[in-house]
């Protein structure tokens, strides 16, 4: 099949290369010329694992084009997939500016029926819009379908492979059967595609990114009375997360979610919602809850330096919003930097792949070091943002000889508290008590 993809963000490059590889004729379109240069050299253009050797696989063989020429780019597909931002407005609400543009000039370009796909997370009712938007130029025959995706970051490639399911928001027949056809190949294993109106699909996505969101932002809030009442979340997590019911999944404390899909997809329906007369209040609550979790250790940090932070300076470790992504979009370890900054602190942060991103926000506002090590010489303390696995099991000597104080501040819980009372570590962690 000759598909399309418009945008080569995140989500269009991961989808563009797997669709690829199972032989599908993908170009890919984007307005961004020198993104789309690189593109076509063969750089990509974000950190995933296991994307680059399936990309530049399918971009050798020829499977895989990119373009800036839209006109050009969607003539001889079948498939149109749009994959383009949504970023949260002043408001909360997902901007559409992006995708009812592309939907106005599509419908100024297309000659024959093609099925357009709607992959970008969009508030309920947008399906309506796009094909709206696309008969104000053309009164030929159309579909516009809700295909929400599920990507984790980190692990996107194999998600998108082997999906759980598909959910298919489809009106036509003739719709359902090419893009069922389309992922036939991904469900060989019997896992489901589900077929729905299009509504129902656009909500499906909001309606479970909200639900992980609701589930992390508990956690925490269990982790907040665990240190009240003396109890260990370590524990509470293992033995409510036993309970089928309730899984084991998004059950870890740390300092808050972030990224490109939750904070947005929290606000976007809480906005939705409001704009319905409904008081959404559970939502509210999980982002009022996740802005203070950010900055959940800068009290502890405050009350070890004796409520001056002048002067002190921080070794990050982690500035990416979760581990085996470079994306730092609400990334907590920023916002706990940033107050750092403002208390009068330096830091010097490492981060596997992150930096370069992290650079174009903060810029020489703190140092960046060339391995976790090198980030410690000179630190006051050691902070831990994300969890990353090569921040598992450190060589504490190093650790030791390169921290003016025996002090880790971790976010993640990465550290036993025994072997850290063992060390001799003064050790914050989530929801658990302070070793000293």
């Amino acid at each position: 099949m000759k598909i399309a993809v418009i945008g080569t963000g995140y989500v269009g490059l991961v989808s563009g290369t797997c669709f690829a590889e199972t032989g599908n004729e993908v170009t890919c379109i984007d307005i961004d010329i020198n993104k789309v240069t690189k593109l076509n050299k063969g750089e990509i253009t974000i950190y995933e694992p296991g994307l680059e050797k399936m990309f530049l696989r399918n971009l050798r063989d020829g499977r895989l084009l990119f373009t800036t020429d839209l006109a050009d780019g969607i003539k001889d597909a079948s498939v149109i997939i749009l994959a383009l931002p949504t970023p949260p407005g002043e408001n909360g609400s997902a901007d559409l500016k992006a995708v009812l543009q592309v939907a106005d000039q599509l419908g100024k370009l297309i000659k024959e029926y093609k099925v357009i796909v709607n992959k970008s997370t969009v508030p309920v009712g947008t399906g309506e819009k796009v094909h709206a938007a696309i008969l104000k130029n053309y009164k030929g025959d159309f579909d516009v379908v809700s295909n929400p995706e599920f990507l984790r970051e980190g692990v996107a490639v194999e998600d998108f492979m082997k999906p759980e399911r598909v959910i298919i928001g489809a009106s036509s027949d003739r719709a359902k059967k090419m893009i069922s056809d389309l992922y036939a190949p991904f469900v060989r294993q019997g896992n489901p595609m589900i077929y729905m109106d299009v509504k129902s699909a656009e909500l499906t996505k909001y309606a479970a990114n909200t639900f992980l969101a609701t589930k992390i932002t508990f956690m925490n809030e269990i982790a907040q009375l665990c240190e009240r009442l003396g109890a260990d979340v370590d524990m509470v997590r293992k033995g409510i997360g036993s309970d089928g019911r309730i899984g084991k999944r998004f059950l870890f404390p740390g300092i808050g979610f972030g990224g490109s899909c939750f904070p947005k997809d929290v606000k976007a329906l809480a906005r939705s919602s409001h704009e319905m007369g409904y008081d959404f209040k559970i939502l509210n609550a999980v982002l009022e809850v996740n802005e203070k979790q950010k900055l959940h250790l800068l009290p502890g940090i405050r009350k070890y330096f004796g409520n001056d932070l002048k002067g002190k300076h921080f070794a990050i470790w982690g500035l990416s919003f979760k581990p085996n992504t470079d994306d730092i979009r609400e990334a907590p370890a920023l916002d706990l930097i940033k107050e750092l900054l403002k208390s009068g602190a330096t830091a010097c942060a490492f981060d596997p792949e992150a930096m370069k991103n992290a650079k174009e926000i903060m810029g020489d506002r703190i140092s960046y070091a060339k391995n976790q090590y090198d980030c410690l010489e000179g630190a006051d303390a050691l902070v831990i943002a994300t969890e990353w696995n090569e921040f598992r099991t450190p060589d504490f000597s190093k650790i030791t000889a390169s921290l003016k104080n025996k002090a880790i501040f971790d976010g993640r819980n990465l550290f036993e508290l025994d072997d850290m009372s063992a060390l001799g570590y003064h050790y914050e962690s989530i929801g658990r008590m302070i070793v000293n």
